[in-house]
């Protein structure tokens, strides 16, 4: 990856900078329930976000927990965060993203883990208008 300059970045630098792209992008989504953002709840923090070089590109993976074990609107707030990040990183192929809820984030964590990790189920649900209406005002 280039720097704004135009000189190669260093991966250290890459990596910093995906870091902080990703926290702005899911930082400043609201919680239905509060009128606080995710950063603000500290639902999502820049020190669960781990990113490492690999073969080809960057692995980013993003840990997350919202703030009841049983809030109903995890599975929402997932999908924002994947809209966000795709948004951010224009789908860069060479960025690899991973969503997870941290172990004892949720009482359906793996459907939720499952979800948001799935190219298709993800496309399917961003197909629904009403999907994305929720996704514009959580933003």
């Amino acid at each position: 990856m280039a720097t704004c300059d135009g000189n190669q970045a260093s991966p250290l630098e890459v990596i910093k900078d995906i870091k902080m792209r990703a926290i702005d992008a899911i930082g400043s989504i609201k919680d239905p329930d509060h009128t606080e953002s995710l950063r603000e709840l500290g639902v999502v923090s820049e020190e669960e976000i781990q990113v490492e070089e690999i073969s080809g590109g960057y692995s980013a993976l993003i840990r997350w927990k919202p703030n009841c074990y049983t809030c109903p609107h995890a599975s929402n707030m997932a999908l924002c965060m994947r809209y966000k990040l795709q948004e951010a990183f224009n789908n860069n192929e060479n960025i690899k993203i991973d969503i997870l809820l941290k172990d004892d984030g949720h009482s359906t964590k793996y459907d939720i883990d499952k979800q948001v990790n799935d190219k298709e189920r993800v496309a399917a649900a961003l197909e629904k208008k009403e999907v994305v209406d929720m996704i514009k005002e959580s933003t």
